[in-house]
């Protein structure tokens, strides 16, 4: 074939391709959905998802189903959703967690957050909160630091994994105060959230999503927020730099993705039809009720966000000196 066939070659497939990709986009979707959840149910990313599930499917007409796929610090629900064909109808909730803190603390992350996943929509974000045990003899920040100095490797935090935004997290605090802490790992936030209130736990840093009823029960004491300003249900909790660590500033966040290579226009029509279900009031004020900041912007705004999320957690690594291999 000579260079005149085979440029002409090449321009028939990618018209062909793209009447396919657009065809594909019109007529989606025509089966069920699949959102996994890499985390038990119960916690954060699992509420989230299933507000935004029934909705979904209304919206699309076709069952979204909720898929908890837990362990490995959301490693396997992931790496589940890599494995579907790249045809929008297997979605997973994207996390700091799947998206910053494994790839930039495990060397065997078999997947590349920015290139191998496809990012839709971010769709909240909530500020981490320092929560001691109301057996824990401390009111502030300050009194738990000089607690856990007097008491070196004996306080201990729980996690819902390792090489969790939660974990990253609570061992930068140690870091930047200078105490040792004993980690206890779980397979997601509810088991965790059992021990701590049973007091088997010193401390958790968490969100007031999962624990805000529990804060005004005092079966938690909630000692700082992890936010520039103070939460205004929460008014008389204190940020972090406002307990000595100034710019100590840290959120969970639960977006949806899906794999690389879904073609653009049915991203495209993901992200407006979530963008509309957000923002409606049913939808909008269960969330914000129950202390999630709302994101729903554009999917390039989500990948930018990702990218800067990745950054902030590798310098947080490096400084905290955390590897978890």
């Amino acid at each position: 074939m000579n260079g005149s066939g085979y440029f002409t070659s090449v321009l028939l497939f990618a018209a062909v391709f793209g009447v396919m990709v657009c065809a594909d986009a019109q007529t989606y979707p025509a089966k069920p959905l699949r959102l996994i959840v890499p985390y038990v149910p119960g916690g954060d990313t699992d509420i989230v998802a299933r507000h935004l599930a029934p909705k979904l499917s209304e919206t699309l007409k076709q069952q979204v189903i909720v898929d908890n796929r837990p362990g490995a610090g959301s490693l396997i629900g992931t790496e589940a959703m890599l494995r579907a064909p790249a045809d929008g109808y297997t979605l997973a909730m994207g996390t700091i967690s799947s998206l910053a803190v494994l790839p930039v603390t495990k060397t065997q992350v078999p997947y590349d957050p920015v290139k191998d996943i496809a990012p839709i929509m971010l769709v909240t974000v909530v500020p981490y909160v320092l929560h001691v045990h109301p057996s824990i003899p401390a009111r502030s920040v300050v009194e738990l630091v000089k607690l856990a100095k007097s008491r070196p490797g004996q306080l201990t935090y729980g996690t819902p994994g390792i090489a969790t935004g939660v974990h990253l997290t609570t061992e930068y605090f140690s870091s930047v105060a200078g105490v040792k802490l004993v980690h206890v790992p779980y397979k997601g936030s509810a088991p965790l959230l059992v021990d701590i209130f049973a007091g088997n736990l010193s401390l958790v840093i968490t969100t007031f999503a999962t624990t805000g009823p529990h804060i005004k029960s005092r079966r938690l004491r909630a000692l700082a927020i992890a936010a520039n300003a103070r939460a205004k249900d929460f008014a008389d909790i204190p940020t972090m730099t406002e307990s000595g660590y100034r710019g100590f500033e840290a959120s969970t966040w639960h977006g949806v993705v899906t794999r690389a290579g879904v073609p653009r226009p049915i991203i495209t029509r993901l992200n407006a039809e979530m963008a509309r279900i957000i923002n409606a009031d049913e939808v909008r004020s269960a969330l914000v009720g129950a202390g999630f900041d709302i994101g729903a912007g554009s999917v390039e705004d989500f990948e930018r966000f990702v990218q800067s999320e990745i950054d902030k957690w590798k310098k947080v690594a490096t400084v905290a000196q955390v590897r978890m291999d």
